[in-house]
């Protein structure tokens, strides 16, 4: 299964009140492992970016005002999303609402919102009541995050595909884990078969020679 784990970067909230989207990352997992391979654009909103917005970011309308506008650089985000991957970000109805916005001004078919995965849904649903922000998971789950003073949407995107790895049981050897349309991680532990390392003859012959070491063992008892 292939994932794109995700994060943009806005002038604001609200595409709908002029706001635009200015920086996108994406990594590629594929079967719960990362490839090393990842999708990074800025893009020129076309508007000032506000002081509140830059102090997050600290992406300014003189850095982006070169950049390429999103319907430029359309066509290369689409292919690198294909058909079929999963998109999963924190907050991902925030994330999706950008980005469709943009490909719906540029004339082109939205991404369904079944492709999206939301990790702050999934932490809700594991940790009720706790603090779930992308930091406070990297603290629960003990990630390393101090490079990261302002938000950066490849930066980001690096240090939630980790959260969202361990979101869904972590690293765990045997495990088969998947998640549904609804955000909902499903873990399923895969039958394997027996394994037998039986000892080798100069093995057994060294564990008799350290038995005869033994002063009083606690079995003569």
């Amino acid at each position: 299964m292939r994932e794109l784990i995700f994060d943009t970067e806005t002038t604001g909230f609200d595409p709908m009140t002029g706001d635009r989207l200015i920086e996108i990352g994406l990594v590629e997992m594929i079967d719960r492992s990362l490839t090393g391979k990842h999708y990074h654009q800025y893009v020129n909103p076309e508007r000032a970016v506000p002081e509140s917005a830059f102090k997050i970011h600290g992406l300014s309308t003189e850095f982006l005002k070169d950049k390429a506008v999103f319907s430029e650089i359309m066509d290369e985000f689409l292919a690198y999303v294909g058909d079929d991957s999963v998109l999963v970000a924190h907050n991902a109805e925030f994330d999706m609402k950008f980005i469709n916005w943009e490909l719906e001004n540029a004339g082109r078919p939205i991404l369904h919102k079944k492709r999206f995965i939301d990790t702050l849904s999934i932490a809700r649903t594991k940790f009720p009541g706790a603090a779930n922000s992308l930091d406070a998971l990297c603290k629960r789950f003990m990630i390393h995050n101090a490079h990261r003073t302002l938000h950066g949407a490849l930066l980001d995107a690096e240090i939630l595909a980790e959260v969202y790895i361990e979101l869904l049981g972590g690293r765990q050897g045997g495990m088969d884990l998947s998640v549904s349309n609804k955000a909902t991680a499903v873990i399923t532990q895969k039958p394997r078969e027996p394994r037998h390392f039986p000892p080798s003859e100069n093995e057994r012959k060294a564990h008799a020679e350290f038995i005869k070491k033994l002063d009083n063992p606690i079995w003569n008892s």
